[in-house]
């Protein structure tokens, strides 16, 4: 039942919308009281509300690359120069930053003199080493013992110096390969994300913070989808690993993108104080928020860094013929089914429906027989009697102007409507009804990355 209770509350408030955003009254008109009118509308109009009609939550999210490519800078260089910006366009093998090699250049020439005195050291001491060789075959017995144990000596002292000759190679080399390859170059093609350095600001696209890498770069051509949910949210189950979506453009409605939900990642949530809407009324809450990630089927028309909409994919885009209207509308729906309808001369009548398929999703049923897209109709209420007075509405109002009681105020079953225009109210975010980036966060998204119906 609270199911079909969002959907009313949301059809009427498209229509009031199409009514030039004036406030409307569900149950409820400044007619006067011995002047009791039953509000109805056409069925096209109840029908044509047509996608994103805000009946199901939308989630804000981020366009970024499926491969990001990480440079690290080694932490005894220093930076001498950076070549791209972020934001920036590489391609494989575009000088990205180099070191500075003064230092190694100094240290190559020291190193340099240092293995030539190795060198000569160790020719030295094999020159020693033979001598003593040649004055042991010509040495006494006695002395031959002596001789042995320095030749030992010695050639313990000339293994220690060839070890020292061999590190003293490996430094140099190394300093020229520090020299030769002081410039690093991109490995993939893509956009320069962030460059950590005091000239630049980090995270452009994701705002992403926890990122100490020096420089990252996003390889284009394979996108995905980066958005956040609420953990108040994430108990109905329509944002789940392997769900499909819909992603929204948030500039033209009409651009949509399909996918599926390939990760929830639990295990980076963030903490904060939000304005999530509470049936109690209690106002600010604190919640967690946790990324999600979109495989996209396509991304046809889709920029690096563009924010977007998420939205669960439950059949609402499937272009259906014939007439389907929301099963609140239907009474007795297992025996006789009927609807409130304008009989043709402004008398309200119970008319016989024939019903067909029935979408589950969205909560609606074909009327294969009873109803054009002509006829009117109203919400089923206590108080309905066939030959009432109705009237077509212009604003959007639906049902008695006057009813029984006179204390009806708009309310259906606890839910109110009382907006005097159409506006899509972002958790936590703007009252626009567009998520803010609050820093840029990485998703794009308000504090809870949802936007409520």
């Amino acid at each position: 039942m609270k199911k079909k209770v969002i959907a009313i509350v949301c059809a009427v408030a498209v229509l009031a919308a199409a009514g030039g955003g004036a406030a409307w009254h569900f149950l409820g008109n400044s007619t006067k009281e011995d002047d009791n009118v039953v509000y109805v509308n056409t069925v096209k109009a109840l029908t044509n509300l047509g996608t994103g009609n805000g009946m199901e939550n939308r989630y804000a999210g981020v366009v970024e690359s499926e491969n990001t490519w990480k440079v690290e800078k080694n932490s005894e260089k220093k930076v001498k120069e950076v070549y791209v910006e972020v934001g920036q366009e590489v391609q494989v093998g575009t000088p990205l930053f180099s070191y500075d090699t003064e230092k190694f250049q100094s240290d190559l020439e020291q190193a340099q003199l240092d293995l030539e005195r190795i060198n000569n050291e160790l020719s030295s001491m094999n020159t020693n080493i033979n001598q003593l060789y040649k004055d042991k075959k010509q040495a006494s017995k006695d002395q031959q013992a002596s001789i042995t144990l320095e030749i030992q000596e010695a050639e313990l002292d000339l293994k220690k110096k060839e070890y020292e000759g061999k590190s003293k190679q490996a430094e140099i080399d190394k300093l020229n390969d520090n020299i030769t390859n002081a410039t690093v170059i991109s490995e993939i093609a893509g956009v320069v994300k962030s460059i950590n350095n005091d000239d630049s600001s980090a995270g452009a696209y994701s705002g992403d913070s926890s990122d100490n890498s020096f420089l990252t770069v996003l390889a284009t051509g394979n996108f995905r989808v980066k958005g956040q949910i609420n953990e108040q949210n994430m108990s109905d189950g329509s944002i789940t690993e392997g769900s499909k979506v819909i992603v929204h453009s948030r500039v033209d409605e009409n651009q949509t993108w399909t996918g599926t939900v390939t990760k929830i990642d639990r295990e980076n949530a963030r903490t904060g104080s939000n304005n999530v809407y509470s049936s109690s009324g209690d106002g600010m809450t604190q919640s967690s928020n946790y990324p999600f990630y979109v495989q996209l089927d396509g991304t046809n028309g889709l920029m690096l860094g563009q924010h977007v909409y998420v939205e669960p994919d439950i059949g609402q885009q499937e272009v259906k013929t014939g007439i389907w209207l929301s099963d609140y509308f239907i009474n007795d729906i297992d025996s006789n089914p009927y609807v409130w309808a304008d009989d043709g001369s402004g008398k309200l009548e119970k008319r016989s429906v024939t019903l067909g398929t029935h979408d589950e999703n969205m909560m609606e049923y074909q009327i294969t027989d009873g109803l054009k897209e002509e006829d009117a109709i109203t919400f089923p209420e206590d108080g309905l009697e066939e030959g009432m007075k109705t009237v077509v509405s212009t604003d959007g109002s639906l049902g008695q102007s006057n009813p029984a009681g006179g204390e009806d105020d708009g309310t259906v079953d606890g839910a109110e409507y009382s907006g005097e225009e159409d506006t899509t109210n972002v958790i936590g975010g703007a009252d626009n009804g567009e998520a803010e980036p609050a820093d840029t966060q990485e998703a794009g998204s308000a504090d809870d990355g949802e936007v409520q119906p």
